[in-house]
């Protein structure tokens, strides 16, 4: 039987974050709903994460002898990796010796960059991706692209909401683009993947949960993105019965290959009824959170029961529902989200502000959710908020 002792005794349970962003930050409170005691990790102090958590440490988690240590520290119950940036092979070292990691270790390790899940699928499943090729130095890089061919779009092999990607639209493009992905990767300068263009004509997330009760799977969410970073997602994302049996059917593969449980975002895309394999991330993804409005559990309450060990029966979907990022440029510790008496005025809107620190070039601060009795007016009705919405940037100090 599942059980669930009192927080912060011997007879509780305990979870360790490592990441504690924005999506952290809701599968703490999640967690917290559940009376898990969580222990929030990151580089930077103060991270959303953080400010909901019983406590947290400040530490580099590609440090494998600090990240050791905190655990050991700690002994918790449940470490739940929300970031790529962690040193993986000390997570596998770690289960071995009897902790426990979410979905698994070496789903971690295989999904921690590109290269690991990309050669999974493709290599190992025989799945359909993108033509690609991964480079170690700016010759190897060269060939690549020559390889692949122009256009092409350049990705860091670890690195998440756009950052170091670029796209060659030309051979002038070829030495800029090498130089974004070597600034822009979390792990810093290093290996890249040249990605071929892929003709498709929307490009989807799967949400699919493995729990005590089996596989489950959300609705569809479609999306957009500008310069690789989420910008828009709405759900259910239009598709073909077909299209839509061969999308889970994809996502079963990869997810029973990487195991355990939890919520994996499965990103597809998707041709006439043909589907073609993107990546995966195993925890809760950018583009979900529009299931804070649109489901009777969100990816997160999803990702929490199911690791927890608890049953996903089903999935209750409200009806139609749209998200918009918040983007802010600047570099500042100080914002201020402005006229929320209008953006708020309209039913069926929310806002999440995620409390992030500071602001360096760009970086997404909150997001809007919408709900209405069409996919077109969700989203319609989430931009209208975004545009009645001030962000005041203010200096530094």
């Amino acid at each position: 039987m599942a059980k669930i002792g009192s927080v912060m005794t011997p007879v509780g349970r305990k979870a360790l974050l490592l990441g504690s962003g924005e999506l952290g930050k809701e599968v703490a409170l999640e967690l917290q709903r559940y009376n898990v005691e969580v222990v929030a990790c990151d580089k930077y102090p103060n991270a959303p994460a953080m400010q909901v958590a019983h406590r947290s440490h400040v530490f580099n988690m590609l440090d494998g002898d600090e990240l050791r240590r905190i655990i050991e520290l700690e002994q918790p119950d449940h470490i739940i990796p929300e970031v790529e940036a962690i040193a993986t092979p000390v997570l596998c070292q770690l289960e071995k010796e009897g902790f426990h990691v979410t979905p698994t270790a070496e789903a971690a390790l295989l999904t921690m960059n590109r290269e690991g899940i990309r050669r999974l699928a493709a290599e190992t499943l025989g799945l359909k991706t993108s033509p690609y090729k991964f480079a170690s130095t700016y010759e190897e890089f060269c060939d690549a692209v020559s390889t692949v061919g122009i256009p092409c779009v350049i990705k860091p092999i670890m690195s998440s909401s756009g950052h170091g990607q670029s796209m060659i639209k030309k051979a002038e493009d070829i030495e800029k683009s090498w130089k974004i992905a070597q600034e822009g990767g979390r792990a810093g300068a290093g290996r890249v993947i040249v990605e071929g263009f892929v003709d498709f004509d929307y490009e989807i997330t799967l949400l699919t949960v493995r729990s005590i009760s089996g596989t489950t799977y959300c609705q569809p969410i479609g999306h957009i993105q500008v310069d690789g970073d989420y910008r828009y997602s709405w759900q259910p994302q239009p598709m073909t019965d077909e299209a839509l049996l061969k999308a889970q059917e994809t996502a079963k593969a990869v997810t029973d290959a990487l195991g355990g449980f939890g919520i994996f975002g499965v990103e597809l895309f998707i041709k006439d009824n043909e589907v073609i394999f993107s990546e995966v991330s195993p925890r809760p993804h950018d583009t979900g959170m529009v299931t804070m409005i649109s489901q009777d559990l969100s990816e997160f309450g999803l990702h929490a029961r199911a690791l927890l060990g608890l049953p996903v029966p089903a999935i209750r979907f409200y009806g139609p529902s749209a998200s918009r990022a918040i983007v802010v440029e600047g570099d500042t510790d100080k914002i201020e989200m402005d006229n929320l008496e209008e953006v708020l005025s309209e039913p069926g809107v929310q806002i999440r502000i995620f409390g992030k620190p500071e602001i360096k070039g760009h970086r997404r601060m909150g997001v809007i959710l919408a709900t209405a009795d069409s996919v077109e007016e969700a989203r319609n009705k989430a931009e209208r908020a975004y545009n009645k919405l001030k962000v005041n940037v203010l200096p530094r100090g």
